[in-house]
């Protein structure tokens, strides 16, 4: 196949997504959507590394823990803000479109958790599945603890957007009633559990209590969402989560010395993420605000069919690209652990070479990526032709997999 036809191919297809795009369709909101998601491949293969053993078994480690000056790279790479409020957006729209057809709440949310939940079973079962199989080829067992662990990581957050998809009823209520406001409590509880956890009293304070902030940290932005949807919340509030999160974004780094990573730094005693902390939240809503200051730019520029065929094809493979990332990433590194010390790939992250080497692999990264997701895509689809004895087994094997990574068994 010639050139000449490989491009001719690309741009019917590139024609033909443009064409049977709905007028209605907010391609703004689809390409947020599509740039949070891509920024959660890219920041795990860029600030997650390897270090080899003397027995060839691959070990976690992170470049944020010799380079502090790499953490404000993930003040860009954690965009889970974005993903959130571009959920309360959509999720608010379609709620009230399936009302309209009739559709009782109870149909919508299983509707909306089915396609969360048949990829993340997917993953997990297939996994479960390799374990034993990778074992037997002479994967050491650390190295499939290791990567067990890396797979199940970006799951979690399926778990919490489920248990906040089906609040979206009261998100609308407390939306209608309160506009932008309904977010300020949310905002309220995670202070007040940070102040507890660091303030004076954080010694007698119990170790579960981050645990409070899981709800409210990831729903702030969820909500934000939906009164964007319901049209609460427009371009001055835009403004003021724009430059209020910045002001509080900067006064929490400056003045009460938070962790200046939003992700987990090994060693560290104190993470933003994992519960998030409210220095998430203040990143969220300068997010925010700017994604809603940007969605007619972004708008416009998405009327080429050249930049939102992508876009399309990346919100088609959502739930394919985050359960399969960290997959693609091991598919690269296992088989090269074999061979030894790979730089960039099984080298410990310590080194300026390592970063540059890391930048090289990403392209590897992302090709073995799209092949696994030439496979994996079927999960995201309704399972017509599984009968009740398969989707069984998957349950299974898929839980088995959570003990196993979780360190269960």
């Amino acid at each position: 196949m010639t050139l000449t036809t490989l491009r001719a191919r690309a741009s019917s297809a590139v024609s033909a997504i443009d064409a049977k795009t709905p007028a209605h369709r907010d391609r703004a909101v689809d390409g947020l959507r599509a740039l949070a998601l891509l920024a959660v491949p890219t920041g795990h293969w860029l600030l997650g590394g390897f270090t080899l053993d003397s027995q060839s078994a691959l070990h976690n480690a992170s470049p944020l823990s010799a380079f502090g000056f790499f953490a404000p790279l993930s003040w860009v790479l954690q965009m889970l803000g974005v993903f959130f409020l571009v959920g309360g957006y959509a999720s608010a729209l379609s709620y009230r479109r399936a009302q309209d057809r009739g559709v009782s709440t109870a149909g919508w949310l299983r509707g909306r958790i089915a396609r969360l939940g048949r990829p993340v079973v997917g993953v997990t079962a297939v996994w479960a599945a390799m374990i034993p199989v990778l074992y037997a080829l002479g994967v050491p067992e650390t190295t499939l603890r290791t990567g067990a662990t890396l797979v199940i990581q970006p799951l979690w957050f399926v778990g919490i957007y489920a248990v906040i998809t089906a609040l979206t009823p009261w998100c609308l209520r407390a939306a209608r009633r309160l506009g932008p406001w309904a977010a300020a409590p949310l905002l309220g509880s995670v202070a007040a559990v940070d102040f507890l956890r660091y303030g004076p009293l954080s010694s007698a304070m119990p170790s579960w209590l981050s645990l409070l902030n899981l709800l409210p940290g990831w729903m702030f932005a969820y909500q934000l969402g939906v009164c964007w949807g319901e049209k609460r919340l427009g371009r001055r509030g835009a403004w003021v989560l724009l430059v209020g999160g910045s002001a509080l974004f900067a006064l929490l780094l400056l003045a009460f010395h938070y962790p200046a990573s939003m992700v987990g730094v090994p060693g560290e005693a104190r993470t933003n993420s994992h519960p998030p902390s409210l220095l998430v939240l203040a990143l969220a809503a300068a997010q925010s605000g700017a994604a809603m200051l940007l969605r007619d730019r972004i708008g416009r520029l998405l009327r080429r069919p050249a930049l939102w065929a992508p876009v399309v094809v990346i919100n088609l493979s959502a739930m394919t690209i985050l359960c399969w990332h960290q997959t693609a990433m091991l598919a690269a590194a296992v088989p090269a652990s074999f061979a030894g010390a790979i730089p960039g790939l099984t080298t410990a992250p310590d080194t300026l070479a390592w970063i540059a080497t890391r930048l090289a692999w990403l392209p590897l990264f992302a090709g073995l990526l799209v092949l696994i997701g030439r496979y994996a895509r079927g999960f995201e689809s309704p399972w017509k032709r599984a009968s009740r004895k398969r989707g069984v087994l998957a349950g299974l094997l898929a839980t088995g997999f959570a003990v196993f990574a979780l360190g269960l068994a």
